[in-house]
């Protein structure tokens, strides 16, 4: 878990004070790696990249996007839409985990594409309207992404619905103010699984959390999370980045469709109290 925290500053080190509005240049190859789109469960499909996780929910009244990934990911989230033989144009509603350049990078073109509506996490709303240059650690670096205006705001426990399909935003701050996981349930034969879009709560800051002054309440609000996020109950989980729930390990493209590969809530637990203790680590070293 500590590899991304450590990604990001190697990513945000490439630019120094720079202010131009861009994304970085040095981004892990595995962000833009091409990757075979595959059904996770019922009708949750992962139609991202090789670790910037995109997923599509396909609903009888139209679909859903959660995740853009980058701004170059763009053909290929299109590409893999229409290779499991859905329309791309069929996407009625796009949402994100956060409101960071490698999740969204190419949500404002897709908005644009599609005419789909932006739902978001309230506590993004200034994120998402500057272009990320308000974020509070990679805005001050220029690491930014096309400007939007959300068409619906939604706080902890709001709805999302579509067709057969209702999502449930979980409020899950710190990573960014407005840091989101997503709870939905989906039929597959005779089961109904309960699935968990996780926001892994990575630190990326190297400095004390009292330092940033645009974001007081962040160390506050990792601890609501880390409490919020241990109580979840689930059936399957997936997260932002292939690699928070070891997708590569679990599956090969080639393999069959096994919604049983992502059922493994140990590994989530684990993972999750990984980044807790870097958390609690932090506190310690700033105690001192």
């Amino acid at each position: 878990m500590k590899k991304l925290t450590i990604l990001f500053l190697i990513i945000i080190s490439f630019f120094g004070n720079a202010q131009t509005v861009t994304e970085p240049k040095n981004n892990p190859k595995e962000w833009s790696q091409p990757y075979e789109p595959f059904r996770i469960v019922g009708n949750l499909y992962y139609v991202g990249t090789y670790d910037l996780a995109s997923y599509l929910i396909v609903t009888d009244k139209g679909n859903i996007l959660i995740n853009t990934g980058l701004a170059d990911s763009y053909p290929q989230i299109k590409a893999n839409i229409e290779k499991l033989g859905f329309r791309y144009k069929d996407i009625k509603i796009l949402t994100l985990t956060q409101a960071h350049f490698d999740h969204m990078g190419a949500m404002a073109d897709i908005k644009r594409d599609t005419g789909a509506k932006l739902y978001v996490d309230k506590a993004e709303l200034a994120e998402l309207k500057s272009g990320g240059k308000s974020d509070y650690e990679l805005g001050k670096y220029g690491v930014t992404f096309k400007p939007l205006t959300p068409d619906f705001l939604l706080k902890d426990k709001d709805i999302i619905k579509l067709g057969n399909t209702t999502l449930t935003l979980l409020h899950h701050p710190g990573h960014t103010k407005g840091s989101c996981s997503f709870i939905l349930k989906t039929k597959d034969k005779d089961r109904m699984y309960k699935v968990l879009i996780a926001n892994m709560p990575s630190i990326i800051i190297d400095h004390k959390f009292s330092d940033v002054h645009t974001y007081p309440d962040m160390q506050k609000d990792y601890a609501y999370t880390f409490a919020a996020m241990k109580k979840l109950d689930f059936d399957v989980w997936v997260a932002s980045h292939a690699s928070q729930y070891n997708l590569h390990g679990k599956r090969k493209p080639s393999d069959a469709y096994n919604p049983k590969l992502f059922m493994d809530k140990e590994n989530y637990f684990k993972a999750l109290k990984e980044l807790e203790d870097d958390y609690l680590e932090k506190l310690k070293e700033e105690a001192k």
